[in-house]
């Protein structure tokens, strides 16, 4: 991390977080591997056959923003073709794709259905949404859940197990506000627990989640106001990672043997946390030919016996 990048990230911490671990923030186009030992991630530059081709391998994308036309990225649709073009000619076909939000940009029945065709086209058997604030704007997540029921529940939160991991899918929209931090909710945090009961601590889990589970941001709305008390429901486990979305740039934090990470979105960038010039996040034009290298997908694999979780950050221009 370069003299700078430091400089800001200790600007948007608060002191407690600082005293734990900073945030790592990526806006460049190399791609990285994380290794995660002990929950501890270490980076490393990754070859050019990517995630280790044992174990399970999944694809996180996010913030997609279908229906967004504005100048920051006026072709919205063609960086998610780039991407399902990317995810299809990777050497290990993954086993499903996870989305981690922001699905549409304003809540259209029409956005959602484009999104639903689009997503078919990945050559996975399975593409796992959850909502983000774009995806609740007008009834909440019901117009949402018309298009991604996952489990027939009409609930926007569920849980699945592949590979021998045990995988969240959270919905923090609810309440969404950029002047003040969501919230999961009483009952979805007891469900949650429920959720969790009958898991042996030994079993990795990992959490998709739109918004971080951690506050990186509290005037923009960059965090979840009840974030602890999911994070002490999964503190037991030995092997936790989260994956957020929401604001379009990679971030990372430990916390213990739990590991957080955000992701790029694939519809356009926004500011750094708390960076001059904006009182609120905006999407970001950024000049000709550098939109790419802001955009991308990640791969993640999970190989049981090794206490690995390796990711390739991948930008659309590489």
């Amino acid at each position: 991390m370069d003299e700078k990048r430091e400089d800001r990230a200790k600007d948007v911490a608060d002191e407690g977080r600082r005293e734990a671990l900073g945030c790592l923030a990526a806006w460049s186009g190399a791609a990285l591997v994380w290794t995660v030992v002990g929950g501890v991630p270490r980076a490393q530059a990754a070859d050019g056959e990517g995630v280790a081709q044992d174990g399970l391998a999944f694809v996180q994308i996010s913030d997609t923003h279908l229906g967004f036309h504005r100048e920051a990225n006026p072709d919205v649709q063609g960086s998610l073709r780039r991407a399902i073009a990317d995810i299809n000619a990777l050497a290990k076909r993954p086993a499903f794709v996870v989305h981690t939000g922001d699905v549409s940009h304003l809540s259209r029945p029409e956005e959602f259905d484009l999104a639903r065709q689009m997503l078919k086209d990945i050559r996975v058997d399975r593409v796992h949404t959850i909502p983000g604030e774009h995806d609740a704007l007008d009834d909440g997540v019901s117009g949402y859940l018309k298009f991604f029921d996952h489990d027939g529940k009409s609930k926007a939160w569920y849980s699945f197990d592949q590979g021998g991991v045990h995988f969240v899918a959270l919905n923090n929209v609810l309440n969404f506000s950029t002047s003040r931090l969501a919230a999961l909710g009483d009952e979805q945090l007891a469900w949650l627990k429920r959720d969790l009961a009958g898991l042996s601590h030994s079993t990795p889990v990992i959490v998709l989640a739109h918004i971080p589970l951690w506050t990186v941001y509290e005037p923009w709305g960059w965090g979840t106001a009840d974030a602890a008390q999911a994070m002490a429901l999964l503190r037991p486990f030995g092997s936790v990672t989260v994956l957020n979305g929401h604001i379009h740039q990679v971030l990372q934090k430990v916390e213990g043997n739990v590991a957080l990470h955000t992701a790029r979105s694939l519809a356009y960038p926004l500011p750094t946390p708390g960076q001059a010039g904006f009182g609120e996040p905006a999407p970001v034009k950024v000049p000709a030919g550098e939109l790419g290298k802001l955009l991308g997908t990640r791969q993640i694999a999970v190989v049981r016996g090794q206490s690995r979780l390796a990711m390739v950050d991948t930008p659309l221009d590489h």
